[in-house]
């Protein structure tokens, strides 16, 4: 064998080997990747998703606690200021202190410890007013169809939520029919079109500009006439201040009723967390105009200021029924107080 076929079967062997130990990498690669994947696919805690408001509320307690050390005026006068700072809102911060105060008077409480421990129990049990921790907020009652009326103002995340109720109901196996009555942006339609495809939900839609009550009455007669289970309606985004838009959402609702008596259902108003008190402003509003029955917190992941989930229930006494804290599909869930107050003070 002479030296220019040997050198060839060596380099042969090495491209040979190269070969394998890529393959081998890449294996080793896919699996890891896989791994990863399966992980990020979890739904995350939510006192990570939360964390924002988590470090406004348990983070500023702590360095309150910690300052002070001994449960004095100031002590009180800081945690008001702490719960100001959450947007919790100035009555029920205020609310809050006065019933602190009355619990360490009768209580005799002289440690911090113990007023943090009495401060999250207040906040608990206002949340939980004249609703349980377990119960399902989000109930489809044996009614069909059950239709549910979606209201907000411009860009809080109502389209999404839908989509996102709709993926939930069908995975349910509930047969579900979205209502496109936002025809004054052609965009509004196209996108709830979209929604309804990746969910494998119905849509009845018109052209842009179309009589937003009309497209209603069409979609909850075809809801009626094919035995659909839920309907969900996706209504323009309107600023709460605008008179002759509010005034259209009750002509919704009563053509709803001309079909359906006792429906919409639920009347749900989606509002963007990161507002503020501005929320609580917007739903005052709508609640004037539609009865509303419950409300969707959206972006709650992306605000220090939380603590307007307790001025809404504080002010308003309408249940937070839904929370959204990020944009996958189970980034939508259904509000727990327990879990909440957990997440904002362990």
């Amino acid at each position: 064998m002479d030296t220019n076929t040997i050198i060839y079967i060596i380099a042969a062997l090495i491209l040979i080997l190269t070969a394998i130990i890529a393959i081998l990498i890449l294996k080793k690669r896919s699996s890891k990747t896989k791994q990863i994947s399966t992980v990020k696919s979890e739904p995350e805690s939510l006192k990570l998703k939360l964390a924002k408001t988590k470090n406004g509320f348990l983070g500023k307690l702590v360095e309150i606690v910690k300052l002070r050390g001994r449960v004095d005026e100031d002590l009180m006068d800081d945690l008001e200021e702490m719960l100001l700072q959450a947007d919790v809102g100035v009555k029920a911060s205020i609310d809050i202190i006065d019933k602190l105060r009355e619990e360490i008077r009768i209580n005799q409480i002289n440690t911090t410890e113990e007023v943090q421990k009495h401060l999250e129990e207040i906040i608990r049990d206002l949340l939980l007013k004249d609703y349980s921790a377990d119960e399902d907020h989000f109930k489809l009652a044996d009614i069909k169809p059950f239709i549910v009326l979606f209201t907000g103002v411009n860009g809080v995340g109502k389209t999404t939520t839908i989509g996102k109720l709709a993926k939930r109901f069908v995975d349910q196996g509930k047969s579900v029919l979205l209502i496109a009555a936002d025809t004054f942006r052609a965009a509004a339609i196209e996108q709830l079109a979209i929604w309804a495809d990746r969910a494998g939900a119905s849509i009845v839609k018109q052209q842009q500009g179309s009589d937003p009550s009309s497209v209603v009455y069409d979609g909850v007669m075809s809801a009626v006439n094919k035995n659909i289970d839920v309907v969900l309606i996706d209504t323009a985004g309107r600023q709460h201040t605008k008179v002759n838009l509010m005034n259209e959402l009750s002509k919704i609702e009563r053509t709803i009723k001309k079909i359906v008596p006792d429906g919409p259902h639920e009347t749900i108003l989606v509002v963007d967390a990161t507002t503020g008190q501005n929320a609580i402003i917007q739903a005052k509003t709508f609640d004037e105009a539609t009865n509303l029955s419950g409300l969707v917190l959206s972006k709650l992941d992306g605000t220090a200021k939380g603590g307007i989930v307790i001025g809404i229930k504080h002010q308003l006494n309408i249940p937070v029924k839904l929370i959204g804290v990020g944009e996958a599909q189970e980034d939508l869930r259904d509000f727990d107080v327990n879990e909440f107050v957990d997440a904002i003070f362990e």
